[in-house]
């Protein structure tokens, strides 16, 4: 009990009584499955109300074998031999295969086949 209500008497207090309260925790503890499953389903609907509103704006341009490339630098050289000034993005470079999807192989402008394949995540479309 706060210092105010040893004065002035709250309903809280007034209306106490032991066996009401024990009775009132027996039926919260028989609502509480029934409650988690609204939550449940309240974070459900949430998410996919997000998941709708983020798609909806979400304009996927895939790259296909030809198109120019930028890629990160940071993922090119793990050992951050660079700086922190030096440029983000690297290239361009232009997309010689496909494997899946989202993975390609590259090659530079004159040719040359870089050794490893690329993941559409690390990729930036280049624009002339």
């Amino acid at each position: 009990m706060i210092s105010v209500e040893i004065d002035v008497q709250s309903p809280r207090v007034v209306h106490f009584s032991e066996e009401n309260n024990e009775e009132g925790m027996r039926n919260l503890l028989d609502l509480v499955e029934e409650l988690r499953e609204k939550a449940t389903v309240k974070v459900a609907a949430y998410q996919q109300r997000v998941s709708r509103y983020y798609n909806k704006r979400v304009h996927p341009r895939p790259l296909r074998e030809g198109d120019l490339v930028l890629r990160n630098s940071a993922i090119a050289d793990p050992t951050a031999t660079r700086g922190k000034l030096a440029p983000s993005w690297e290239g361009p470079y232009k997309v010689k295969r496909v494997f899946r999807p989202r993975t390609f192989k590259l090659q530079t402008l004159g040719g040359r086949e870089i050794p490893r394949a690329w993941n559409a995540e690390h990729l930036r479309k280049y624009y002339q």
